[in-house]
């Protein structure tokens, strides 16, 4: 059984880059100086955006669904990105040394199954997910934020 972890795509964005601040605001987004490390996760490269890098706040849709479980929170995004991260059987970067909340969906975008999981056994948790012949994606969250982190899909 494997997994693919894969990051936001940057085109979806990229309107956000070189915006003055004032013109992030009428988007509802905030760009920060990164200053610490870690402490930015991007969806995008799915790592911790480095310090003196620009990261962008934004509310994003995870799960654009007419299913209950629509979801939208903030994410950060590193400014400038395109390319998304594509992991098959691997954990990103922004899942180490944060507690995830691991959600499993149906083709209906109904949950299933939930759990929280440290960097030690999100592979292990992944992997028991995709047992269950219903589960068709499983969406990652950032647990004491609520933060999106990424979608993992059948590889």
């Amino acid at each position: 059984m494997s997994f693919i972890i894969s990051g936001l795509n940057g085109n979806n964005f990229q309107h956000l880059y070189g915006l003055s601040d004032g013109e992030l605001k009428v988007y509802g987004a905030v760009r920060f100086n990164v200053d610490k490390h870690p402490s930015y996760p991007d969806r995008i490269t799915l790592t911790d955006i480095p310090v003196g890098e620009h990261a962008i706040l934004l509310n994003h849709t995870y799960l654009d669904s007419r299913s209950p479980y629509r979801g939208m929170h903030a994410i950060f995004i590193w400014e400038g990105k395109i390319e998304p991260k594509v992991l098959k059987d691997e954990i990103p970067e922004v899942m180490h040394n944060r507690i995830i909340s691991l959600r499993a969906f149906d083709e209906n975008d109904m949950m299933i199954e939930g759990v929280i999981s440290s960097s030690e056994d999100i592979k292990k948790k992944i992997l028991e997910f995709f047992q269950i012949p219903e589960v068709k994606f499983i969406l990652a969250h950032n647990a004491k934020q609520g933060c999106f982190s990424c979608r993992i899909t059948r590889g």
